[in-house]
């Protein structure tokens, strides 16, 4: 999926969200338990009551990479469920060079699909630039991130006076077109600060919902003319509901943040 078709989907649906299936055999409801495939069956009716509020979902490959060939195949069918026109992110937070970045590269984009993978650009371009040479695909680098630590490096400064996260995307944006950045929720006001060095770039940002953050700060400081912003939830909106009414629950706490992105689209 091109940027066009993407702001098209989010304007189509006046929706910039990202739903992360997180998907954890021990907190889903307890009668899916009876199915082959609980994980699956869980993601599948998560997918049917929130495909028109969305325009992404965004596995956390952790997830299902836990139960070895199974989870894997856990994955595919949740991909190949997905409606085409929906963006898909392989939330895998790879990171190493050369044949080994090709490989991660591969298994995402080729093997199983995604239109993105979520890298870490720690290593530099050599780990980066595998994942690029996928041109009809996005590569989305993990930037300024919302947990705690990363005080212990993201927000170290460097002799330049820079931070290192600001670094980050001074260096990278020269790498290609086909990039995104994580930047979390939780730090709202420091997304202008990114916006100063990478105006128009797609921002993936997490840490709405469970983790605090505040969608009318998000875009006060992210929005841009072609949107920009994909803004993630996960547990806030899967684990809305415990019983089998689970996925109209998910639905309602899907929709109660795609009508607030609706006022902001067009305010």
């Amino acid at each position: 999926m091109n940027k066009q078709q993407l702001v098209a989907e989010i304007k189509r649906k006046n929706s910039f969200l990202c739903i992360g299936l997180d998907t954890d055999i021990n907190k889903i409801p307890k009668h899916l338990l009876d199915f082959e495939d609980p994980v699956f069956e869980f993601n599948k009716q998560i997918i049917d009551a929130t495909h028109d509020l969305c325009v992404a979902y965004k596995p956390n490959i952790a997830f299902y990479e836990q139960y070895g060939s199974k989870g894997w195949d856990t994955l595919q069918k949740t991909i190949e469920y997905i409606p085409e026109n929906i963006f898909t992110i392989a939330d895998a937070k790879r990171g190493d060079i050369g044949n080994t970045a090709k490989m991660y590269a591969k298994t995402f984009f080729d093997t199983y699909g995604f239109d993105s993978v979520t890298v870490a650009p720690y290593m530099g371009n050599d780990s980066v630039l595998p994942f690029l040479d996928y041109q009809d695909k996005w590569t989305i680098l993990l930037a300024l991130t919302s947990n705690p630590g990363a005080d212990d490096f993201e927000l170290q400064k460097l002799e330049s006076g820079k931070y290192v996260y600001q670094q980050v995307l001074e260096t990278s944006k020269k790498w290609g077109e086909n990039i995104m950045y994580v930047v979390g929720a939780t730090r709202p006001e420091m997304i202008a600060e990114v916006r100063k060095i990478i105006p128009n770039h797609f921002l993936l940002v997490p840490g709405v919902g469970a983790q605090g953050g505040s969608l009318k700060e998000v875009c006060q400081y992210g929005l841009t003319d072609e949107i920009g912003l994909l803004i993630n939830s996960s547990r806030g909106i899967i684990y809305a509901g415990t019983d089998e009414d689970f996925a109209q629950k998910s639905r309602e706490a899907a929709l109660q943040i795609q009508k607030e992105m609706t006022i902001l689209l067009h305010k």
